[in-house]
């Protein structure tokens, strides 16, 4: 059994859920990193991002993909975004590539995350 959360309780998991254009997933991967991992990128200088977004490709369809993170509220993440947009206006960058060109998250409030004391007696069982 994992020996941490995936997630903590009350805080918010940003799910992105979106397809590139056809064929085009390894060009995206590719941008979004350059991306992600640049100055440029102010999500990962706020501290209300309490865990670094994940990018996940689909295991049946290569075309669609996943963008996972936790924050610490749904208005933090939104204004991060906002400042972001406003930021790379005109760029479109890895955006470009993805179908109808719409890069937006729905939300999801962790209600439920598994107590540290659970996860310790798993622990101790396995041990």
């Amino acid at each position: 059994m994992a020996q941490e959360p995936l997630a903590e309780l009350d805080n918010v998991l940003h799910i992105y859920d979106f397809r590139v254009k056809a064929g085009m997933g390894d060009e995206f991967i590719a941008l979004f990193n350059a991306f992600d991992y640049s100055d440029d990128n102010v999500m990962h200088a706020s501290p209300a991002q309490v865990k670094d977004g994940v990018l996940c490709r689909d295991t049946e369809d290569p075309d669609r993909f996943y963008l996972v993170g936790e924050w610490r509220s749904v208005e933090e993440h939104m204004a991060i975004r906002k400042e972001l947009i406003e930021r790379t206006k005109g760029k479109r960058g890895f955006v470009s590539l993805i179908e109808g060109g719409k890069f937006a998250p729905n939300y999801g409030k962790v209600v439920s995350s598994t107590p540290a004391e659970v996860l310790q007696r798993a622990a101790k069982k396995t041990s």
